[in-house]
């Protein structure tokens, strides 16, 4: 049997395991459960509802904005009075009706298969600011809550955007010193405060950071105090430029 016949056979076998796969277990909506014609997709209906982020955006947060794009850069009213730590920042989605119940199921609800589509998203939100020889790595958990979430959703976000971009990812970069109390409901200033000294550079990890661009990853950006925790201790460790990307950015007057 000469080599093409060989391959030609072997795929054929692999493709009559997948269609009785398919028939088992047929690809089903992320978002509903309902059948779809692909893994890891979303149905018409739930693709319709999902507020994908696109057109003209905050180049620090991701934010959508009105208007057009000039020549100047671009921000909300909130990076303009408060500038981030970080170079650039983008979102794939706004943190509402659809999408927020993604995220939920991703953090709360061990939906922890939703990581993968959604890093695709990252990776698209965020082709503007990837570049080579960046390093991702996500917003830690304190190790508390780890043990009871039992996963920290964004470091499967980092982990899913690694393999969609190619570029390395340092999962324990960061590590949270402190036990913060939940941060819903609280204003900017007061999640600045919770956080202050709760964030830092892992004591054996902190070479990988000498003069290299840092792509922060997280689930949900509110008031962007806690990537800006993140971006401070990474800058203190010797790190060139920071970058965050996002999966769902919670609009101001969402």
């Amino acid at each position: 049997m000469g080599a093409g016949n060989f391959i030609g056979r072997k795929y054929r076998i692999w493709q009559r395991i997948q269609t009785a796969v398919e028939l088992i277990y047929p690809p089903r909506c992320m978002g509903c459960g309902e059948l779809t014609e692909s893994d890891f997709g979303l149905c018409g209906s739930c693709w319709r509802d999902t507020p994908f982020i696109g057109g003209v955006v905050c180049e620090s947060c991701g934010t959508p904005l009105p208007g057009d794009t000039d020549d100047h850069r671009i921000e909300c009213d909130d990076c303009m009075d408060v500038p981030r730590p970080w170079r650039d920042g983008r979102a794939a989605l706004l943190y509402e009706g659809k999408a927020r119940s993604l995220v939920l199921a991703l953090k709360h609800g061990d939906r922890s298969e939703l990581a993968r589509p959604a890093a695709r998203w990252m990776a698209h939100a965020g082709r503007e600011i990837i570049a080579p020889n960046m390093l991702i790595a996500p917003v830690p958990l304190h190790w508390s809550r780890l043990i009871k979430r039992r996963y920290n959703q964004s470091a499967l976000l980092a982990q899913n955007l690694g393999r969609e971009t190619g570029l390395p990812v340092c999962p324990d970069l960061l590590v949270r010193k402190l036990r913060t109390p939940v941060l819903d409901g609280r204003t900017a200033a007061e999640r600045a405060e919770v956080l202050m000294n709760a964030i830092s550079v892992h004591p054996k990890r902190g070479h990988h950071l000498a003069g290299r661009d840092v792509v922060l990853v997280d689930d949900v950006m509110t008031s962007g105090a806690t990537l800006s925790a993140c971006a401070r201790a990474c800058l203190a460790s010797g790190a060139n430029h920071i970058f965050v990307l996002v999966l769902a950015r919670v609009a101001k007057d969402a």
